[in-house]
């Protein structure tokens, strides 16, 4: 004899395993765009990042709600996790994309642009970061008639901000600084040309002159021709 759920709960089965592929899919499609958008496939690697924070926060959050009330992980609650998915990616974008510009714009050092776009998004970061809470937080604090259904939404994307801002900025610069270091100590291209004989060193300029004498012959004789300009009232 073997049983097997049937109805609500082979649905909520069913959504379970359709939010969690939902989620793997937000995330693919975040990291190719970013891909696009910077030309590489390290610097959104490092913005990712910032996604498991949001979803510590985002736990963290829902536990100290329910030590006052309780809300269990239903479906709007794990819509918070997808929303989160694609908010906390604006923080690391900020910094990585100011980091980037000061780099090859202003053509400052690594470690110089990073501390100088950390200084100079820090206020928009937490502007951003503090009117979203700001946002969520009716969700959370209010009563009232069916607000039980977006009470764990409300404070999984509370949450999940809240400790995403402030572990963002101690965690993506150093590892920015970390993938700059390295990217900049590798031999560039035209070192690699050199050994591989694709590029010519430039010749200095008496070499001709000294294979001149170590041929017998006589070196170029420099072009004495003087040219004269005429002036602005005509004359020579």
């Amino acid at each position: 004899m073997r049983l097997r759920l049937t109805g609500t709960a082979d649905k909520l089965t069913q959504t379970w395993a359709a939010m969690k592929l939902f989620l793997a899919i937000a995330a693919a499609i975040t990291y190719l765009l970013m891909a696009v958008l910077f030309e590489s496939f390290v610097y959104p690697l490092i913005i990712m990042l910032s996604v498991p924070l949001a979803t510590a926060g985002g736990v963290a959050g829902l536990i100290v709600l329910n030590q006052f009330v309780y809300q269990p992980l239903d479906m709007l609650t794990m819509l918070g996790f997808v929303i989160l998915l694609g908010i906390v990616v604006n923080n690391a974008i900020l910094l990585v994309h100011q980091t980037l510009y000061l780099i090859r714009e202003e053509a400052f050092e690594p470690t110089a642009a990073i501390r100088e776009a950390t200084k100079n998004r820090l206020r928009p970061i937490f502007m951003s970061t503090l009117t979203s809470i700001g946002g969520m937080l009716p969700l959370v604090l209010f009563p009232g008639a069916g607000s039980e259904l977006y009470r764990g939404l409300g404070s999984v994307v509370v949450g999940g901000l809240s400790l995403s801002a402030v572990l963002t900025l101690a965690i993506i610069p150093p590892l920015l600084g970390i993938f700059l270091g390295l990217h900049k100590a590798r031999p560039s291209e035209a070192a690699h040309a050199f050994e591989d004989g694709a590029i010519e060193p430039e010749e200095p300029a008496e070499a001709p002159a000294a294979r001149a004498a170590a041929g017998g012959g006589s070196a170029p004789e420099p072009d004495d021709t003087i040219v004269t300009w005429p002036k602005r009232d005509g004359r020579a």
